[in-house]
């Protein structure tokens, strides 16, 4: 095994974990839901199904990428997994680039699909690697999914990080020739309407616009830094909220995935709300599964499946569709935002 390599897999987490905080600046909670107080609905009757990568799911929310490529990922990845065959959820693996590299160390991907062999996995390659990566990352995990993750701004920072960006052509060939569906996610920088134009001539059609305010990969690598500051970038790109507004004019092109800093159950109800098919969440699973281990990692899926049914029926919304039309109430710098982003 390369032991640079599976370190700085372990520092991601090791840092993440010290830079977790209860509250995120997700952009949520620039948003209020306008209460329904008279439902007519009961709990029993809430479906709150979905689709993600175009396929069904009964939750609306899943474990999104994390660990992989060390001894101690390893350990994890078989944590989530088994909490995510136990609750019925999706799970993303880690980025897979480093077990293409060194297929050694394959092990610590193949322990998800090996403790959750018949639920929805989905594999993990940063841009930049090509079809014949993606075909491998797939054939890995017997993966039901690929995401390609943009993280430009993480390489650019980081010392042994990529310095080519010529992804366009690359990304272009695994979404129209893989054999799976490809997810086209950021690491925390959100994804502007302006990459949703060049993604939708590629052909994309699942995004997971993975916004600021949760695990911020500016910071994790200036932390790794033992040399050039490059803290100017720790605010750099949207929050959560600011993607789903910007999104909403390629509604009819996409199915976007919600993730960045969710924390809540009322954060996932929003995200549902403002157009997202589904929610991945990372940071607070992590913690949550450091902090509590399987148990009560599963413990907490089990409660927010509860709580965004629950949310529902107060709602008075039966499906996903129907917290569309739910009336949302804007903060004045969100408006202004919606606002300023119909000129791109």
């Amino acid at each position: 095994m390369d032991q640079k390599h599976a370190h700085r897999k372990d520092e991601h987490i090791f840092i993440a974990e010290k830079q977790y905080t209860a509250k995120s600046n997700n952009g949520l909670d620039q948003i209020r839901i306008l209460p329904n107080n008279l439902p007519e609905l009961s709990f029993d009757e809430i479906d709150y199904s979905t689709s993600l990568a175009g396929k069904k799911m009964e939750v609306p929310f899943f474990i999104n990428a994390m660990s992989g490529g060390s001894p101690t990922t390893t350990k994890l990845n078989k944590k989530f997994a088994l909490a995510a065959s136990e609750t019925g959820i999706a799970m993303a693996t880690g980025s897979q680039s480093i077990a293409i590299k060194f297929p050694e160390i394959s092990p610590s991907f193949q322990i998800v699909r090996e403790q959750n062999p018949t639920g929805f996995v989905i594999g993990n390659l940063g841009a930049g690697n090509n079809l014949h990566n993606a075909k491998k990352a797939v054939s890995m995990l017997s993966a039901d999914a690929l995401e390609i993750h943009l993280n430009a701004i993480q390489e650019i920072i980081m010392p042994e990080g990529d310095r080519d960006f010529y992804w366009q052509e690359e990304i272009s060939e695994i979404i129209n020739q893989l054999q799976v569906p490809v997810i086209i996610k950021e690491v925390g920088f959100g994804i502007s309407p302006n990459t949703l134009k060049i993604l939708k001539k590629i052909n994309a059609k699942y995004i997971d616009l993975s916004g600021h305010g949760g695990t911020n990969f500016a910071k994790i690598e200036n932390q790794r830094l033992h040399g050039e500051d490059f803290s100017c970038l720790d605010d750099l790109g949207l929050n959560i909220a600011e993607c789903l507004i910007a999104s909403q004019s390629y509604h009819d092109d996409f199915s976007f995935t919600a993730s960045g800093g969710i924390r809540t159950p009322l954060d996932i109800i929003k995200c549902l709300c403002l157009g997202a098919d589904n929610v991945g969440i990372s940071g607070l699973f992590l913690h949550t599964l450091l902090k509590d281990d399987v148990s009560g990692l599963i413990k907490l899926i089990e409660e927010f499946k509860h709580q965004v049914k629950s949310i529902m029926t107060i709602l008075g919304c039966k499906n996903i569709a129907e917290l569309r039309d739910v009336p949302l109430i804007f903060s004045n710098e969100l408006l202004s935002f919606k606002k300023q982003i119909t000129n791109f």
